[in-house]
């Protein structure tokens, strides 16, 4: 029953419609007459009411006047409260007046405000509304258009609960467009449930309302439950579609293909999507410069691309489109959008670089260089300052001797040919150049590299210059030997004149000569030796005597030369020993090396032969001389040679016999490094005189004498005690002599005592007599330093007391057992006997 009553509400809402459509056209076909406007009770200020066809009453009319403040009415007959308005009464009606100035026509309209006012029925407190709680209100379908025209205020649909069948029911809504913006947007009559929308909508601000509409008794109670309202704008086609940028930039290069992609434009629209309002359609309505058509622009995804090969940026280097967009799919009655899309068309190395003329000639006066002679210019479509219109030159053929450069002005695009090396107009008069061009960037077309186009001959001519003598070559030899007479005549530097190609009347000096050796010939340029030349002298050796000549013509104009003496090499010297005086260690050394060395060329030099001549058959029988390489020999000697300095001649012969002989000092030392015979070899050599024995003696005399009284003062105070403990600690004196001057003395506080020559001090070793004490025999021995009794020896039989020379000795460092002492001696005293039966 509920069901029946709300699809009665339905029927009765729609015939409520239709008949207010009905009066609605009824009045427009009574224009000036009664216009009625279903209005509610309130009326809010600057709300719009309702519209009038004014045009139909009077078309002309220039003045609109309202005889009711509370409403004004504009020119297209809306009709605005001028303020809140409450109508007590069901009806209210005012005038609208029409006036024509200039046709002197008025006219009149009646507009008349109806509201319906119904009759309540009051529910009794204890009387119950029926209500079934599992049904709500069916919600009922409702759209309206976007920009309606009215006439507001605009009925969409009435809302009627089945309670209203036997309650006075009050009605009421909210959501969006009621009390949330936008506000009083919609409203609904209180009693009768009509809703009623206020002024236009615009979809693409508002897509949908979503409405609750209230159903309730007098004293509040709820009839049913609340019912969803939507109301679905439906969209009109009022938007046109806009492209993203106003004016497009694209770049085409001029050499692309047919269908090279140019660039994308895009457009929207804020009508409903996925609807014939939004469906684009792109087309080009214009090309500027307008022929030949270039371009063609994809009608749904709005890429553009190219349609022709006659893109020439040397032509037309820009290019305009008006794009136009259209919705509807580009059908006729839809919405346009248009932009601009400006194409530039980039250059690409489609032009050959072009000489301007075939052949070109430059003049050069002989032996200029670094000088520019010719500047070559070229023309080249493509744009300036690129590297497609820049371009290289190359000399293709006739600089094959180097004598010209070409470059490129980067400001004019000129080739600049120099000359950087002299040229020689007695050698040739011209020289024909050709000369090649082409772009710093290839080609992007089929063009050869090189054609009759980019090709140019060029003619140098040369001009002659009356010229100075030439010096050539700068530098000429000459072979001369070594210690050639003094006078001799040799050939000398030659200079010529290039006019006659000789060398008649040209004067010749000498500006440097390193030894003073030679003189010139004024004349011929023939070199005189004024001194001997010797090769060895020159360091380094084996490098050419260079002399500077200068060769003058008659008008004084000159030329330097070089002249390069090779000084051949002479067998002039015989290899000589480097080594003066050399030491042997014996008997760590076995012998020693001897090296020769020949100043002249390898030719007179090594093999060199070494040799003993006749020497003394002490020598001889000590000493042997073997080879050791080209250049040196090894000196060896005998066990049984003795300590001391030879004198051993040595003859050493090179390869053409050219032979030296040579003293050479050789020191045979007992030691282990010769740097420790350097001061034993500087003494060996002292003769003393009469004078120097004497006071030698009569020092050896005295030391005996104090060491005499010591000994004897000791043993008296003693009287068979032990020694005293500071005596204990001194050194007896032994004298073991082989041959005379082998006497070492020493006090008893290790230092030598001063002898005659002033030996300096030193310890030489002493050696004290057996002692018997505590039943062990032993014998203490003084040390110097770091020296021991061997280093005490000499060589042979000429031993001085300078040789013994120490440093300083701690005596407490010195003690030897007799075993010590005995082991160290009994050797060495074999060997002087030996050597004194020797010598």
């Amino acid at each position: 029953m509920a069901a029946a009553g709300l699809r009665r509400s339905v029927r009765g809402a729609a015939c409520r419609q239709l008949l207010l459509t009905l009066v609605i056209f009824s009045l427009a076909g009574e224009a000036c007459k009664k216009v009625i406007l279903n209005v509610p009770s309130k009326l809010e200020a600057d709300k719009i009411i309702g519209r009038v066809n004014l045009e139909e009453c009077l078309r002309s009319a220039d003045l609109i006047q309202s005889s009711d403040p509370d409403f004004r009415v504009l020119s297209d007959g809306s009709v605005y409260t001028a303020r809140a308005v409450v109508l007590s009464d069901e009806k209210r009606s005012f005038t609208i007046r029409l006036s024509d100035k200039r046709k002197q026509t008025q006219k009149e309209v009646t507009v008349l405000l109806e509201h319906q006012k119904k009759v309540l029925k009051t529910r009794h407190t204890r009387e119950t509304v029926l209500r079934r709680a599992k049904r709500r209100w069916a919600p009922i379908p409702c759209s309206m258009q976007e920009n309606s025209l009215g006439p507001f205020p605009l009925f969409l649909q009435q809302v009627e609960s089945d309670a209203a069948q036997n309650y006075t029911v009050f009605y009421s809504i909210s959501g969006r467009g009621v009390d949330q913006e936008p506000l009083n947007l919609f409203y609904i009559e209180r009693d009768t449930g009509n809703l009623f929308c206020t002024q236009p909508v615009d979809r693409e601000e508002y897509d949908v309302f979503d409405l609750i509409a209230y159903a309730s008794t007098a004293d509040g109670y709820s009839a049913d439950l609340p019912l969803p309202l939507p109301i679905r704008v439906e969209d009109e086609n009022d938007n046109h579609p806009v492209f993203t940028e106003a004016i497009y930039n694209f770049e085409v290069s001029e050499s692309s293909r047919l269908g090279t992609t140019v660039g994308v434009v895009c457009a929207t629209d804020r009508d409903e999507p996925d609807t014939m309002h939004t469906r684009l359609k792109y087309s080009i309505l214009q090309q500027t410069p307008r022929s030949p058509g270039l371009f063609s622009v994809h009608p749904s995804t709005g890429v553009i691309t190219t349609v022709s090969h006659y893109l020439d940026r040397e032509v037309v280097d820009k290019y305009s489109l008006i794009m136009k967009v259209q919705d509807m799919d580009g059908q006729f009655f839809g919405l346009i959008g248009t932009s601009t899309c400006i194409i530039t068309v980039t250059d690409s190395n489609d032009n050959a670089p072009t000489f301007r003329q075939s052949a070109y000639e430059a003049f050069v006066e002989e032996n200029a260089f670094n000088v520019e002679i010719l500047r070559i210019p070229v023309e080249d479509k493509d744009l300036i300052n690129t590297a497609n219109w820049r371009v290289n030159f190359t000399i293709l053929k006739g600089n094959e001797n180097g004598h010209f450069k070409i470059s490129t002005d980067k400001e004019t695009n000129e080739g600049v040919l120099c000359v950087v090396k002299p040229l020689n107009y007695e050698e040739n008069h011209q020289v024909n150049l050709e000369i090649g061009v082409n772009n710093e960037a290839p080609f992007t077309r089929d063009i050869p590299r090189v054609t009759a186009l980019n090709r140019a001959l060029v003619t140098v001519h040369v001009r002659d210059l009356d010229e100075g003598p030439e010096c050539t070559p700068a530098a000429q030899y000459v072979r001369i030997k070594e210690n050639l007479a003094v006078g001799s005549k040799i050939n000398g530097y030659k200079a010529y004149d290039p006019e006659t190609r000789n060398g008649n009347g040209l004067r010749y000096k000498k500006l440097h000569d390193p030894k003073g050796w030679i003189t010139i010939d004024e004349i011929s340029g023939s070199i005189i030796t004024s001194k001997i030349l010797d090769r060895e002298v020159e360091t380094p050796k084996n490098e050419l005597y260079n002399i500077t000549v200068l060769a003058i013509d008659k008008d004084n104009r000159s030329c330097t030369g070089t002249l390069a003496v090779d000084i051949e090499d002479i067998n002039d010297n015989p290899p000589e020993i480097l080594q003066e005086y050399v030491v042997i260690c014996k008997p760590k050394m076995g012998y020693t090396d001897i090296l020769a060395v020949d100043p002249d060329e390898p030719v007179h030099g090594a093999p060199f032969y070494f040799s003993l001549p006749n020497t003394s058959p002490e020598i001889s029988r000590l000493w042997s001389l073997t080879k050791v390489n080209d250049t040196a020999a090894r000196l060896s000697y005998q066990k049984n040679a003795g300590f001391q300095e030879y004198t051993i001649p040595i003859t050493v012969k090179d390869r053409a016999g050219q032979a030296a002989t040579k003293l050479l000092r050789v020191n045979l030392c007992e030691c282990t490094h010769p740097a420790q015979c350097r001061v034993t070899s500087r003494s060996a050599g002292v003769v003393l005189g009469k004078w120097a024995i004497l006071a030698i003696l009569l020092g050896i005399a005295l030391l005996f004498s104090v060491l005499l009284t010591l000994v004897c003062g000791v043993l008296g105070a003693t009287k068979g005690k032990r020694f005293p403990e500071d005596l204990a600690q001194q050194n007896l004196i032994i004298s073991n002599t082989e041959a005379p001057g082998d006497d070492r003395v020493c006090s008893a506080n290790g230092f030598m005592t001063q002898t005659a020559n002033n030996s300096s001090q030193g310890f030489c070793g002493t050696v004290g007599s057996g002692m018997k004490n505590g039943g062990q025999e032993t014998i203490e021995m003084m040390k110097g330093g770091n020296q021991t009794l061997e280093s005490c020896r000499g060589a042979g039989h000429h031993h001085t007391l300078d040789s013994c020379r120490g440093g300083h000795t701690e005596v407490d460092n010195c003690r030897y057992t007799y075993s010590e002492w005995h082991s160290f001696t009994q050797p060495r005293l074999g060997e002087e006997s030996i050597r004194g039966h020797t010598g």
